[in-house]
């Protein structure tokens, strides 16, 4: 399984893979550390996790 991912600091990202969907969430906090949440389908998948300035 072969993935291709092109990332450059404050530019454009590309990813080349068998992407099912991509959708934005915000990181929420959670004790000492945070959190994204995810649909339930998406439980044991691979992801991608990007940080974004604002």
């Amino acid at each position: 399984m072969s993935r291709t991912v092109k990332a450059v600091s404050n530019g454009k990202i590309s990813i080349t893979d068998n992407v099912l969907e991509i959708y934005e969430k915000k990181i929420t906090p959670y004790g000492n550390g945070a959190k994204i949440d995810a649909q339930k389908k998406h439980i044991g998948k691979r992801v991608y996790i990007v940080i974004l300035k604002n």
